[in-house]
């Protein structure tokens, strides 16, 4: 008890002296004021300490915006002077591929080709509603026809290389990559209504055949359920199977099938016509930015990386980190702001978040639920919580998640290039142990700490991709005697 009270007749005696010094300081600086000497000095501290309490800033972030701005263009003029006028629109212009003066539209009719798996996914569908076929084997024939929309493009592209440019196959593997995870959803989607559907019919025959027309009466509120759902003009099981409900589906943006859409009131002319600018705009600056900046960058730095020249590659990888974040941030912008909201507007989808703010990431994970939540919403609705309702783990359901993820940002990269290698595999396996890292950074050091990590990761682990990717490509098409002449311009 003694050390007790000592401790708060301490800290009374502390903030009593404290009082009296403010007490003490105020009245000197009145007394100050008075003074014949015009006094121009008070207590205070320097800005940049924490004590001041100052935090407005805005003008340095003006000053980086300028110094990045003049950093930029002493690089646009290093590279127009050295390589020249690189830029040609009509590349990519042209999704047909000329060879030998033929015009091949084997990406078109993969394109094409597209419509026969969705019209046997309709038509299996159609058949489990009407029981022609059982439950498990529908269900066999639907993933047989599910896992041939992957297998098409890995066999044909790389059997009829010559007939594909780099553009017509990287389309075909995202429409076909799209195709798959709707029908996926869609597939699912009707599985959860089809066995609801059974059991409300096997219990209404049950309370049928159990029912005493003497003594029960008929259930009003079945009738005014039905009636309020007609009157909202809902579609139920199994109306929604036909081809116009589907290819709805194939065409709004978004990867999660429901029977019954939000849908907009109108389609706003004016919001259209600013989407297509922007797209028709953005494609010509990211095409100026590919041919301008990052190819050479990209050959530039092909000896110093197959040499393991640790201090030159270094230095082309921050040459093309540049390039390609911006390249990546326009493209970003395009897909998920001007193409999917043209597309939304177009077919009145009303729900439009498509991203949140993901540079505001506190760690990877925040990044990837923020970034994309189109795939977000459909791996947690479809691979994620069905795991976890069966009993798996929230880790193995998130390995799951990065898995499939990781999958097809291989697939998406290796058939086009036809370079079957493992480089965006791994690189996407690896975001798991550097989630962890940046949760850490953020839990030890503060969440901007972990916004910064999730910065670094996005500036320098996509051109080191890039140039993996192309190392490998120049070996595995031209061979490793080509590799001085593709490094030099």
């Amino acid at each position: 008890m003694p050390e007790v009270q000592e401790n708060v007749n301490v800290k009374s005696k502390r903030s009593k002296s404290l009082n009296e010094a403010n007490e003490l300081r105020i009245h000197e600086e009145s007394v100050r004021k008075l003074q014949p000497d015009k006094p121009c000095h008070k207590y205070q501290d320097s800005l940049f300490s924490w004590s001041s309490g100052f935090d407005n800033f805005s003008g340095f972030v003006n000053w980086g915006f300028i110094l990045l701005l003049m950093g930029g263009i002493r690089l646009l003029l290093e590279n127009l002077l050295r390589y020249g006028i690189r830029i040609d629109p009509m590349q990519w212009l042209l999704l047909l591929k000329e060879e030998n003066g033929i015009e091949h539209n084997t990406s078109l009719v993969l394109l094409a080709y597209s419509l026969i798996p969705l019209s046997l996914c309709l038509f299996i569908e159609k058949g489990l509603s009407k029981k022609v076929f059982e439950e498990r084997t529908g269900l066999q024939l639907q993933i047989i026809n599910a896992s041939s929309i992957l297998l098409i493009p890995m066999l044909v592209i790389p059997t009829y290389s010559k007939q594909f440019s780099l553009l017509g196959a990287s389309t075909v593997c995202f429409m076909y990559s799209v195709l798959f995870l709707k029908l996926w959803s869609y597939i699912q989607v009707n599985m959860w209504c089809r066995r609801e559907w059974i059991s409300r019919v096997e219990l209404k025959k049950k309370f049928d055949d159990h029912k005493n027309p003497l003594i029960d009466e008929p259930v009003e509120n079945e009738d005014k359920e039905s009636a309020y759902e007609k009157d909202l003009r809902l579609i139920k099981y199994p109306n929604n199977l036909n081809l116009t409900n589907l290819l709805y589906f194939m065409a709004i943006p978004t990867l999660c099938y429901e029977l019954n859409f939000p849908k907009t009131d109108r389609i706003r002319k004016r919001f259209i016509l600013k989407r297509i600018l922007e797209l028709l705009i953005g494609i010509q600056v990211m095409a100026a930015l590919f041919q301008q900046w990052m190819i050479p960058s990209v050959k530039h730095a092909l000896i110093p990386f197959s040499n393991m020249d640790i201090l030159k590659a270094t230095e082309r990888l921050l040459k093309l980190s540049i390039p390609n974040h911006l390249m990546w941030l326009i493209s970003f912008y395009l897909l998920f702001h001007s193409w999917l909201n043209f597309t939304g507007e177009l077919f009145c989808f009303a729900d439009r978040n498509f991203y949140l703010d993901w540079w505001n990431a506190k760690n990877v994970n925040v990044f990837w639920r923020k970034w994309n939540t189109v795939v977000h919403r459909w791996a947690l609705r479809h691979v994620y919580w069905p795991m976890v309702e069966i009993g798996y783990g929230k880790v193995a359901a998130s390995a799951t998640v990065f898995f499939i993820s990781a999958f097809f940002h291989e697939f998406l990269v290796s058939v086009p290039l036809r370079t079957f290698k493992s480089w965006a595999f791994v690189g996407m396996m690896m975001q798991m142990p550097l989630a962890y890292l940046s949760t850490y950074m953020e839990s030890r050091y503060g969440s901007r700490c972990g916004n910064i990590v999730v910065w670094i990761s996005l500036i320098l682990g996509q051109p080191l991709c890039i140039m993996m990717y192309y190392h490998d490509y120049v070996i595995s098409h031209y061979g490793e005697a080509l590799i001085e002449q593709f490094g030099h311009l």
